[in-house]
């Protein structure tokens, strides 16, 4: 794990310096060492940067920016399958003078070219230079674990692990893009392939770029992306017929091949351990075959009520695994708000990036990779909005509009604060405020952006200071076909390529290399979900009951007893924090001065949103922290 830096400038105005500068604004990607390359031609000079987090191959043999023969690499993530393909590769004549997975991508690319990324099992995002045709050749995984970002205009092609990266170069043009913005207060993320700056994208996952630098694109719209990989391959296949019980053989046998992979490593490796099925999943699979124990974490925050210890205490010593338990402080939680603007370097809503943070900084003083189990919920169907769209969804179709309408009227009136034992329940305030979207209109799709948007579509208008155009995104696909749609298999698909990537996986990226740890994920290994996809829905979904199939897996190992509780979640009290630590950061972020000097925003629209928290509208809480970590962000970046 690592990150990677760097330019292509057909004006030939960029120096070793600013490449050295861009290279070193992400030292906690890799604190263990960094390299620089620049290449300079009569008509381009391009620059790849490194800093190295070391993982595999601790020797000098590992170290990047990478040469064999005519081929440079720079190259962010890990290629579990190395040795395997390595291993063809020797057979077909190729000699290696090291034992990296970067050397055998060099490898791979020269006898295979693009194609070789079919045959990769992993997490990355490749830059390869191949000086003798004057190609640059780009391609990000196919779950989209790894984060590639990239500029053009004017001549001048950057590229990075992250955004911080680009303003280390003089040239970059940071000009937001007020579509991205609506978009982020939208989805608490700037969806991809879109960027919060113009002139910016990130690479989709699943595909890749090929750059002609004897022909320069005039602009960003001019480089296209070609798609090499595709979820809905899978689900646009007809169901599998095979039994239940043969299906969770196979199941777990393609689980356990992706958990073991993940633990190749020359350092220590260790598991996000949170007590519930999925963690308890992975951990089980690594340690029902080992005799030495596997380092397991978790997280407590004991004083905001967040405390998962207890049950994976037990469930860690029902295991045998060498269990931590992290406990902070709610003052500690509360320190991290103001460094998250610098390390999610684009605007970045989930609060949750607040505990994954904490617990990456304790584990990463026993360990320096750490398996965590996102994923599970997408591929195996364990979201409880997938639950409501399966019991209620028919249901709340029946209902005439008129009625619907008048509940959503009724619900306008009354806070969810006045809510008897609700307003105590898990993110009750947050899903009060959905619901009134999904009354409003309850098709697949419009549930499904009811419950992933914060804002409406008109209370976006309102917002706004200025016209906008909605961005084109995945959760718009029309890709399932229809033969092969229901609602969940609609739900799950949209989740795997909008929440789970432009959330999920960014969150993890960062909070874990904020302090030089790599995460790896094993329920994102392709093969997981282009198997699990063609499984009938009851065995992800039945009677009720989410992660049918994963569930009754964990059970072979762990007691149903420790295992059946309701999902927790990393629940931040937001509410709270906002009305009482955070109030004076909110007056001074969303102060009206600044809103109105910023000429983004409607002060009238903020201003009400404020009002309406502080006189009692809890429910307005993730309205309100979506507005204040943009704010942050702009202060940071933005100006």
């Amino acid at each position: 794990m690592c990150g990677i830096a760097g330019f292509i400038d057909f004006n030939k105005t960029s120096s070793e310096p600013v490449l050295l500068n861009m290279t070193n604004s992400l030292v906690h990607r890799g604190p263990d060492g960094f390299s620089t390359k620049l290449i300079s031609t009569s008509s381009f000079d391009l620059g790849m940067g490194h800093r190295r987090l070391s993982i595999i191959d601790l020797s000098e043999h590992g170290t990047q920016p990478m040469n064999w023969e005519t081929l440079w690499l720079c190259f962010n993530g890990e290629i579990y399958n190395y040795k395997e393909i390595k291993a063809e590769l020797s057979h077909l004549g190729h000699s290696f003078i090291g034992d990296s997975d970067s050397e055998m991508i060099l490898h791979a690319y020269k006898q295979w070219g693009k194609d070789c990324i079919h045959r990769f099992i992993g997490m990355f995002a490749i830059l390869l230079f191949d000086t003798a045709n004057n190609t640059v050749f780009c391609v990000r995984d196919r779950a989209g674990v790894k984060p590639f970002f990239y500029y053009f205009k004017d001549g001048l092609f950057l590229f990075g692990s992250e955004l911080k990266a680009f303003h280390q170069h003089p040239n970059f043009e940071k000009e937001i893009d007020v579509n991205a913005v609506a978009a982020y207060m939208q989805y608490g993320n700037v969806p991809t392939p879109h960027c919060i700056f113009k002139h910016c994208k990130k690479i989709n996952p699943g595909h890749s770029m090929l750059l002609n630098l004897d022909k320069p694109p005039a602009q960003i719209s001019d480089i296209t992306q070609e798609q090499y990989w595709n979820v809905y391959d899978a689900y646009n296949q007809p169901k599998s017929t095979i039994s239940y019980t043969e299906a969770k053989v196979e199941t777990q046998a393609i689980l356990e091949s992706a958990v073991n992979y993940r633990m190749v490593a020359d350092v220590p490796v260790g598991v996000f351990l949170s007590g519930g099925f999925d963690s308890t999943c992975v951990t089980a699979l690594l340690q029902k075959d080992r005799t030495e124990k596997l380092k397991t974490f978790t997280i407590g925050v004991p004083d905001i009520g967040l405390n998962e210890a207890p049950y994976a205490i037990d469930i860690a010593n029902h295991l045998g695994t060498d269990h931590t338990e992290i406990e902070c402080t709610e003052k500690e939680a509360l320190g991290m708000i103001h460094d998250l603007p610098y390390y999610f370097d684009e605007p970045f809503a989930d609060s949750s990036a607040i505990p994954t943070t904490l617990v990456s900084k304790m584990a990463r003083k026993d360990v320096t990779v750490a398996l965590s189990a996102d994923g599970g919920d997408e591929i195996f169907a364990g979201y409880n909005r997938y639950d409501y769209m399966m019991r209620y969804g028919k249901k709340l179709n029946s209902i005439p509009g008129f009625v619907r309408k008048s509940m959503v009227g009724m619900m306008n009136t009354i806070p969810s604060e006045k809510i008897p034992v609700l307003k105590n329940k898990y993110n009750f305030h947050n899903r009060y405020e959905k619901m009134k979207g999904v009354l409003r209109n309850p098709s697949d799709k419009e549930i499904m952006l009811s419950l992933s948007q914060q804002f409406t579509d008109s209370q976006m208008n309102e917002f706004m200071k200025n016209p906008f155009h909605q961005l084109d995104t995945m959760y718009l696909s029309n890709e399932l076909k229809a033969e092969f749609k229901t609602p969940l298999s609609y739900m799950t698909a949209i989740d795997y390529q909008t929440y789970m990537l432009d959330d999920i996986l960014q969150k993890v990226d960062r909070s874990t290399m904020i302090h030089s740890l790599e995460g790896r994920e094993p329920f994102l290994d392709h093969r997981i979900i282009e198997y699990a996809a063609q499984l009938p829905d009851e065995y992800k979904y039945h009677n009720g009951v989410k992660k049918r199939i994963l569930r009754d897996i964990t059970y072979q190992f762990v007691p149903k007893s420790l295992l059946d509780r309701p999902k927790m979640g990393f629940a931040i009290p937001l509410a709270s924090w906002l009305a009482n630590d955070l109030r004076e950061l909110v007056e001074t972020h969303l102060a009206k001065e600044v809103i109105e000097q910023q000429g983004i925003f409607n002060w009238e629209y903020i201003d009400k949103i404020k009002s309406s928290f502080y006189n009692g509208k809890k429910e307005y809480d993730t309205k309100l922290w979506y507005i204040l970590m943009f704010q942050m962000w702009f202060e940071k970046w933005g100006k």
